[in-house]
């Protein structure tokens, strides 16, 4: 039977004086981190002579979880954590709350401050970092080295708005698409569904998908600021940014009002969190107070507050459109063009459409332009998701074949999921491609005698001057993409390909750095006697089963064996520098057969690395990359006598460095159990220190067998 890493080592929890505490560990940014702080908080509470139970929050879901009576016992809880953990089972105990770094660098010193620890109540918290208070249940405050910083919390909350945001993109799109399609008629008012049509009623049901998303996007925003408190005011905060008839205007906000909304939410809640209140009072404070208040404040706010511009741009808009009839078609359509991929469904683009539309009849090359214009953004960004793929979030690409689908279409909303994610980067590419658009098509005076846009207008004959037309659209498309790849690389992706293009962390998340680390490895990686270990293996060595060591066995029965071997394990690393560190470590597992391109491996690491550092501190690294480089896991092992910069959060270089490379189809959840199996054990010092004194790859590799 394989330990859980989430069990305590053998002893903890053991009848004992001292103090009966509890923990929490949880890590957003690295699964290595949640038990490294278990086993540091378990090994400092032995030696303190106390008695601790940690429960892990990891990626294969919270082990070793505290139960009633253990809460009941306790005479502290420690939550060392950087997510949200929650604390209502903990009312009336001692918590306190800190974050996951301090577990790993201030063990004892955070069994001390428990102590004098504040008394856990709902709606009253305190951080670890000096004892601030909160009210509320939302994201945890970490504190000291490991802190999250505001722009990290900031671009996490976008990042959840976005997740929730996407499926309502997708499935009132894709269902929209396919009603035009093959239930649309082509008429003087657009692309029309006649009403007793059962393709009508698939339209309203793709149309009531749209109209949520900007609700969605809101509602998560600021639920992942406040916490449940937040999701009404959030959601019906979208929705009025959504319909500007609430405030007089002719188009609603957008997607750029719900960004704006779900954050004024989330941190009106908060706010309202820290109100002191009577004590009868607080039960009820998340599910009706606060929710009416928020709501309430913030809807007038927006409705009286902010709406008033937004309807005065969306008249000014069309007033100073108005003036231009009768420029250059170039210059107009590049301003069309701009218009319309700038928000995608905001007042701007709205105001673009619309001036548009009005001239359909009168000056239909106007049209032609909005019209070229309106598939670039999806077509663009979906296009993006296909040419440099590792740049994107598995959910990213699958919203990119959506989005070239929706472009196709007409419906540039396709594109919101990626502009509300990466607005710094992707408005301006699909503004620029929009504008290229929008020029050639003005430029060859395409004509669109229906109010709609992309090739779907051509396809049906709504089009004067089809070749141009697909021209504008292609060139279009082509500069979004390339625009956006490009500034990905500048500032970052998902998962960028060089070792210049960085990624905002996740900030992400798009892909979350958790679920990176949590991807890396698809099967069991601990040491045995693969073919190339045999030596080691059969030279006394011995491979643990179960907690039992046993006698080593030929490949293949061994817990490792095959993924660390002689040809993965080098004594020391001749490079002194990370990025060279990590190519010598790809070359390292390309000499096991395994890697059929080594350069790419190289780049997925780095933009690994990218996402956050692989430095773990303790001096151990543990750079890994999922990648269709390799052909099968392979995991390899060196020493650095000098020690490498690695970034670690104890700003120790790393000596002993670990790289982990499996394909893109591995999956399961084994592999989460052995990482944290690997990195509870190289919390041991006596561990490190014997596997950094190991005299040749064979002592190395029976130490490495000792990871059960």
């Amino acid at each position: 039977m394989t330990t859980s890493p989430a069990d305590p080592p053998e002893g903890a929890g053991a009848s004992g004086p001292g103090l009966k505490l509890l923990a929490v560990t949880a890590c957003p940014t690295g699964i290595a981190h949640t038990y490294m702080a278990a086993e540091k908080l378990v090994r400092a509470a032995e030696s303190l002579g106390h008695r601790m139970k940690v429960e892990t929050q990891g990626s294969i879901g919270a082990e070793n979880v505290l139960s009633d009576n253990d809460v009941s016992e306790a005479d502290g809880i420690i939550i060392a954590a950087d997510k949200d953990v929650d604390r209502s089972r903990f009312v009336g105990k001692k918590v306190l709350v800190v974050g996951v770094a301090e577990g790993i660098h201030h063990p004892e010193r955070l069994i001390e401050r428990v102590r004098d620890a504040p008394v856990y109540e709902p709606g009253h918290e305190r951080d670890g970092a000096g004892g601030r208070e909160r009210r509320g249940g939302g994201a945890v405050r970490s504190d000291g080295g490991d802190g999250r910083k505001g722009r990290g919390v900031t671009y996490k909350a976008l990042m959840n708005g976005v997740s929730y945001m996407i499926p309502f993109v997708v499935v009132g799109g894709l269902l929209i698409a396919v009603s035009l399609a093959l239930g649309g008629d082509t008429t003087s008012k657009g692309i029309v569904i006649p009403d007793d049509s059962f393709w009508k009623t698939v339209n309203d049901i793709g149309t009531i998908g749209f109209q949520l998303m900007i609700p969605a996007l809101s509602g998560y925003i600021a639920y992942a600021i406040a916490d449940r408190p937040g999701l009404v005011p959030g959601m019906v905060g979208g929705w009025i940014a959504a319909h500007g008839e609430l405030y007089d205007s002719e188009a609603g906000a957008g997607f750029i009002g719900a960004i704006v909304t779900g954050f004024l939410a989330g941190y009106l809640v908060q706010g309202i969190k820290r109100v002191r209140v009577p004590k009868f009072v607080q039960p009820i404070m998340p599910i009706i107070v606060i929710p009416i208040v928020a709501t309430s404040v913030l809807g007038l706010f927006f409705i009286y507050v902010l709406g008033r511009p937004i309807a005065w741009v969306f008249e000014n808009l069309t007033d100073w459109l108005g003036g231009l009839t009768g420029t250059s078609a170039a210059l107009l359509g590049i301003i069309l063009g701009l218009m319309i991929a700038f928000d995608m469904g905001g007042p701007v683009n709205k105001t673009a459409f619309l001036f548009g539309a009005g001239l359909v009849s009168k000056n239909p090359e106007v049209m032609g332009a909005c019209a070229a214009a309106i598939p670039v953004p999806p077509l663009g960004q979906g296009l993006a998701t296909l040419i440099r793929r590792r740049m994107f979030d598995d959910q990213e690409r699958e919203t990119g074949l959506a989005a070239l689908f929706m472009g196709f279409f007409g419906i540039t909303e396709g594109a919101i999921p990626f502009a509300a994610a990466r607005p710094a980067l992707v408005i301006p590419s699909n503004m620029l491609g929009g504008a290229v658009a929008g020029a050639i098509a003005g430029l060859a005076a395409v004509e669109d005698s229906v109010p709609h846009g992309g090739p779907i207008v051509a396809v049906l004959g709504a089009v004067n001057g089809v070749p141009m037309f697909f021209v504008a659209v292609v060139v279009g498309t082509a500069v979004t993409a390339v625009a956006t790849v490009g500034l990905m690389s500048v500032r970052g992706g998902a998962g960028a390909v060089s070792a210049s293009e960085s990624v905002p962390a996740s900030e992400a998340a798009p892909a979350s750095a958790d679920e990176t680390v949590a991807s890396v490895v698809a099967e069991p990686v601990l040491v045995g006697s693969g073919a190339g270990a045999s030596g080691a293996a059969s030279g006394g060595g011995s491979v643990a089963r179960g907690g039992v060591a046993e006698a080593a066995e030929p490949a293949g029965d061994a817990v490792l064996s095959g993924y660390v071997t002689e040809q993965t394990v080098k004594e020391q690393l001749t490079a002194d520098r990370k990025d060279d560190a990590i190519r010598e470590m790809a070359a390292l597992l390309a000499a096991s057969g395994k890697v059929a391109d080594a350069a790419e491996l190289v780049r997925a690491a780095f933009a690994r690395e990218d996402q956050g550092t692989t430095g773990l501190g303790e001096e151990i690294a543990i750079p890994h990359a999922k990648t269709d480089a390799v052909t099968a896991p392979v995991v390899g092992f060196a020493r650095s006598a000098e020690g490498i910069e690695w970034g670690a959060p104890d700003s120790t270089k790393a000596h002993l460095i670990f790289m982990i490379a499996v394909p893109e189809a591995a999956a399961g959840d084994e592999h989460l159990r052995i990482l944290a199996l690997l990195s509870r054990k190289l919390m041991g010092a006596e561990f490190r220190e014997r596997l950094a004194g190991a005299g040749d790859v064979g002592a190395i590799l029976r130490v490495l067998g000792e990871i059960t």
